[in-house]
């Protein structure tokens, strides 16, 4: 039982879910949907028919190269528009991570990205969780790993592809230096942190 009293079921996979209606509103660097949809509630019987617009920006990937003996992470910082219109640090200490494109496999995409991003060759990839940044209104779903830094070879400065317009610094942390960077919200960004913590909560395990 939760705290507001509410049993939770072990597979709430099988509630029924009805999509009425779905349009594409938006296609560009990422798209729109709208959906129109009814779903089971928790005393068994159908919502009202709701709409909801969903950002569309498909499934990511993210790695964050880690020496278990020295404590040693690599990140990398970049310039994020949206962080600056909300008027925050819009230069933001990030995990290496890109988007999936249809016939990719994250593992292929973190091995990539890192070696563009950070110009690591990495070795093997150990998954950590997957999330979904924003739920509420995104289909992003984001598979974390970690790697051996010590497996790593580093082959050149990365930095990113400047034909896409990155320009990315790559910097080397400890962990703890990176943990603290968090509490004192130099480091904001979702996956960033919730990598961070995983790997800290792990600890000699990962040794």
């Amino acid at each position: 039982m939760t705290e507001t009293g509410v049993e939770q079921e072990s597979e709430p996979d099988e509630r029924r879910v009805e999509i009425l209606d779905h349009e594409r509103v938006f296609d560009g660097f990422l798209a729109i949907d709208r959906y129109t949809v009814v779903h089971e509630q928790y005393d068994g019987s159908l919502s009202e028919p709701v709409s909801r617009l969903v950002l569309e920006r498909g499934d990511s990937a993210a790695v964050l190269p880690y020496n278990p003996e020295t404590g040693q992470v690599v990140l990398v910082q970049q310039f994020r528009l949206p962080a600056h219109i909300r008027d925050d640090q819009a230069w933001l200490w990030e995990i290496i991570a890109g988007t999936c494109e249809p016939g990719r496999t994250p593992e292929e995409v973190a091995r990539s990205e890192a070696l563009e991003e950070a110009g690591y060759r990495l070795g093997h990839l150990s998954p950590l969780t997957t999330i979904y940044p924003s739920p509420g209104g995104s289909s992003e779903r984001i598979s974390l790993y970690w790697s051996d830094l010590r497996q790593a070879e580093q082959v050149s400065s990365g930095g990113g592809l400047p034909e896409s317009g990155e320009d990315i610094c790559v910097a080397t942390f400890t962990l703890d230096e990176a943990l603290a960077m968090m509490r004192d919200k130099a480091i904001v960004d979702a996956k960033t942190i919730i990598a961070l913590q995983q790997v800290a909560m792990a600890g000699e395990t990962l040794a």
